[in-house]
């Protein structure tokens, strides 16, 4: 696989250039297929290399989280302008990945979440009185009635609209063959000001209401 082959989502994460993380640029291009003159026993040796790795990463970060000084995280997530899209990728990727390989592992991933936000939160406020209540679930998007929520755009019903609902019409709306994403880019940046200029007029009027109220 050439860089031109990789997904743009995926272009700077695969950079031959990229100094190592977890992985070794040669681990990068023997997951990525750049390099394929492999026997099957260094196969065997590369794929046991690479979990091993992964696997001294994640108790690294016990370590990280506790001792990495407050100023070397925080420039840890402050990537430059260029390379911002790429981090967050990278960290989407990461909770994916994590979610992916917990399913079946005698810890819900649910659990160890909601305890690591927990812990952070009390890191955060520097007491263990600091409790805090996370909710996560994975409800998947079912089928959707889409003239039900058609009428409900056309008559500006907009908070009778589901979360559901909403996921699977923008994706149903991609699908379209009629859906352009420049075309759409473009008309939405068009009424963008007069969104906001609408926004701040119903602000104004529900501080003119709330004065007449409390007068």
């Amino acid at each position: 696989m050439s860089q031109d082959d990789v997904p743009e989502s995926l272009q700077a994460a695969a950079d031959s250039d990229r100094p190592r993380g977890i992985l070794t640029p040669s681990d990068r291009d023997f997951l990525l297929g750049r390099k394929t003159d492999y026997t099957d026993h260094s196969k065997k040796q590369k794929r046991n290399r690479i979990r091993r790795r992964v696997r001294n990463a994640i108790l690294d970060f016990s370590i990280l989280f506790e001792y990495m000084e407050e100023r070397d995280r925080e420039t840890v997530f402050d990537p430059d302008d260029e390379d911002r899209d790429a981090y967050t990728q990278g960290i989407t990727d990461m909770l994916a990945f994590l979610h992916l390989g917990t399913m079946g592992y005698h810890t819900p991933f649910k659990d160890m979440l909601s305890e690591g936000v927990g812990k952070a939160e009390q890191q955060l406020a520097g007491s263990n009185y600091r409790m805090v209540n996370v909710e996560f679930n994975v409800e998947p998007v079912g089928q959707i009635d889409v003239d039900e929520v058609v009428d409900k755009l056309e008559h500006e019903e907009f908070a009778q609209l589901t979360d559901e609902e909403l996921r699977a019409f923008v994706r149903l709306l991609t699908m379209s063959d009629a859906f352009s994403p420049a075309d759409t880019r473009a008309e939405i940046k068009d009424s963008v000001d007069e969104f906001a200029e609408r926004v701040a007029e119903s602000a104004a009027a529900r501080e003119r209401s709330l004065e007449e109220l409390t007068n």
